[in-house]
């Protein structure tokens, strides 16, 4: 995989700085206890090829025979999110399969540590996107379906104390995914002008529109198709898109309920189990 993206320069930290900062986000996952930033003594905060090769590496350890790879996440996409993260520009990662819920499921807490909701557009590929100029028509053109999602994002680092390096290294804070069961296609919604409620337990917590979202949520697939060629891992068919978050991200809690209602899409919902459910 090439090791390079859009505005920085080829890493040329030691493959052992890459091993043993890979291996602390390992471990918090693996222990579910956070861990302290990887700029703390590792990588400096801005090192963006070096974190990818680092997100490369704590991707690699999670692909077994049974959790492959299924699509991609744009992260930090809008400026209300970017500016709660402290960010100026987006980043992906890798979505798995057992990172997949559907509308009205219960999620076990546990398996998150410091989760997070935001309400987004998700698109279905129903062609590669590994040729051509990327752009936004040969986007649109690729998309089979668009769907309300939630995804749930997570830090396996310290109270979410992160510069942009850390994480862009931990699969851009990736946790679990909720897809909706309305299905459409997009002659008959655009993506640009849908607007996003998000509620968590009735009451709304984040609002916001396609726009927000680099401009257009297509836009932001046109990004991410040209990094992942870049990266040498295009966009293929049948994989899960998450185009990047319509509004401001919200905490959630043990017990909690949230759901996004998004325009010419439906909605989608998830509960999260309680403390007490969890240890039982």
């Amino acid at each position: 995989m090439a090791t390079t993206v859009e505005g920085t320069s080829a890493s040329g930290v030691d493959e052992s700085i890459v091993v043993r900062a890979a291996q602390r986000l390992i471990t918090a996952a693996e222990t579910r206890k956070t861990c302290a930033p990887l700029r703390e003594g590792l990588i400096s905060p801005d090192d963006v090829a070096t974190a990818y090769r680092i997100q490369e590496r704590f991707n690699a350890a999670r692909v077994t025979a049974d959790v492959t790879v299924v699509g991609r996440k744009i992260g930090a996409t809008s400026q209300a999110v970017q500016q709660q993260l402290g960010v100026d520009q987006p980043d992906f990662g890798v979505l798995f399969s057992d990172m997949a819920y559907t509308d009205g499921d219960v999620i076990p807490i546990d398996r998150l540590l410091q989760p997070k909701a935001e309400a987004e557009i998700a698109f279905i590929l129903g062609a590669d996107l590994d040729e051509g100029p990327l752009d936004i028509a040969q986007c649109r053109a690729a998309v089979a379906e668009a769907v309300a999602a939630l995804e749930i994002v997570d830090s396996r680092i310290t109270d979410w104390n992160i510069s942009f390096a850390d994480t862009v290294a931990d699969n851009a804070s990736s946790g679990l995914y909720v897809l909706g069961t309305e299905r459409r296609t997009l002659d008959d919604v655009e993506p640009i002008d849908v607007t996003m409620s998000m509620s968590i337990d009735g009451e709304e917590v984040s609002t916001g529109n396609g726009a927000a979202c680099l401009g257009d949520p297509l836009n932001a697939l046109s990004w991410l198709a040209q990094q992942a060629r870049t990266f040498g891992e295009p966009l293929r068919a049948g994989q899960v898109i998450l185009s990047g978050a319509l509004g401001p991200m919200r905490p959630l809690h043990p017990g909690a309920t949230v759901t996004a209602a998004i325009s010419g899409l439906g909605t989608v919902s998830a509960s999260f189990t309680t403390a007490s459910e969890v240890s039982q």
